[in-house]
């Protein structure tokens, strides 16, 4: 391996696409060791692979160094470049484990990004490419982010465990992000969807429609759920069915649940009138949670608002997702790669929320004193000198650990 003294190092799994684009917005080379060195198959799965060669590929000069054993990962970060580019995706995870990463990336690359991803579209893991393209670029916008070139398109639909789907992806290059005051969600005006089937009857995306409505006018009138029945080449390679609905509120935020059937040949088959009332459901929860930003887009918003201008912004957020929810190995990687003070108001919600909401594993004496003195740096960086009298702070030390 080559000279690392002065790489970041980390160890496990977690965060991997995280501790990587981070790396890649600041420059800093990281090294990450054991890897699942523990597990009966360790090293990095073939996403994760396939994930570290589409960074190879929007990069110009990057330095990527891999164990034999594929446990230990040293990735040396070069500039972003961008330009048109083609990639094959992983069928294990969707396309939107991949489109989640580009669309941090893409607004601050050298040259405007075109690039063509080919996989699975619509999954039950990943946010599928209808819910990115109704949620996360109208989040974009709000930061500035906007123009002709600004597309995200669905050309052929894969499902798993085959794929064959095929997106479009391009975004403009924009050096400066906009702040951004999101406090007021307003009230729900309209509901949109997708309800799209590959490979099936054309009849399943008509039943998926009726069962949604069913649950859905009960609350609203404007619902219009589209359907989707590609044929063909453009219909990939395994057949399937599912649903992704929208609610937009009248101050502009997007609200949204998917759900997807179960893979060829993986798990009982399910009928399309139960898959459509639970997204119903799933679209009324994630209303009821609240917030400017759903739970897919909780993450991407935070992160544009830390790399943005030096001024205030704002964003009310619900209950944060299992993904965003700030955990030690998260706050070090987000505060330590970036070296960005966050402001008054983020750090006092940002431990609010995690004192309220995460559940607290057993942790040793050394993880608590750790844990106590990060906090420490972070309201000392951001210029909160009397955090010691703060509530979030007197949780903090009053935890017991078993």
């Amino acid at each position: 391996m080559a000279s690392q003294a002065h790489s970041l190092s980390y160890s496990g799994c977690n965060f991997l696409r995280q501790r990587l684009v981070l790396s890649t917005l600041s420059g800093r080379p990281v090294k990450i060791r054991k890897i699942r060195a523990r597990d009966d198959n360790p090293g990095l799965r073939d996403f994760e692979a396939s994930f570290i060669r589409l960074l190879d590929k929007v990069t110009n000069g990057s330095r990527i160094e891999i164990n034999q054993t594929g446990t230990t990962l040293y990735y040396q970060p070069g500039l972003l470049y961008g330009g048109s580019m083609e990639h094959d995706c992983s069928v294990l995870r969707g396309i939107g484990y991949y489109l989640e990463s580009l669309l941090c990336l893409a607004p601050f690359m050298k040259h405007p990004l075109r690039i063509v991803l080919r996989g699975v579209t619509n999954d039950q893991v990943d946010p599928s490419v209808d819910v990115l393209k109704a949620t996360a670029l109208p989040l974009l916008k709000q930061f500035g982010i906007d123009g002709e070139s600004f597309e995200l398109k669905v050309v052929r639909r894969g499902m798993p465990p085959g794929g064959g789907g095929e997106v479009f992806f391009s975004c403009p290059v924009r050096k400066v992000l906009k702040p951004i005051q999101l406090i007021d969600p307003g009230k729900i005006k309209r509901i949109r969807g997708m309800a799209y089937s590959v490979r099936v009857s054309p009849q399943m995306a008509n039943r998926i429609v009726d069962s949604a409505r069913s649950i859905l006018n009960k609350f609203i009138p404007d619902i219009y759920i589209y359907t989707d029945h590609m044929k063909g080449i453009n219909s990939g390679k395994s057949p399937g069915f599912g649903l992704s609905l929208v609610a937009e509120t009248t101050n502009g935020t997007f609200l949204s649940a998917e759900l997807a059937s179960n893979p060829q040949g993986q798990g009982a088959a399910m009928l399309p009138e139960d898959l459509g009332r639970n997204c119903a459901r799933l679209l009324l929860e994630e209303i009821y949670r609240g917030g400017c930003v759903d739970s897919t887009n909780q993450s991407l918003a935070l992160l544009l608002m830390t790399l943005g201008q030096q001024d205030v912004s704002k964003v009310l957020l619900g209950p944060l997702s299992p993904y965003t929810s700030p955990r030690p190995a998260k706050v070090n990687c987000t505060a330590c790669v970036l070296k960005i003070p966050l402001a008054t108001q983020g750090i006092n919600a940002f431990f609010s929320c995690w004192i309220t909401k995460q559940k607290r594993p057993s942790q040793t004496t050394h993880v608590r004193f750790v844990l106590i003195f990060a906090v420490i740096q972070l309201a000392e960086a951001s210029h909160i000198h009397d955090y010691t009298q703060r509530q979030w702070f007197r949780e903090l030390t009053l935890i017991r650990f078993s």
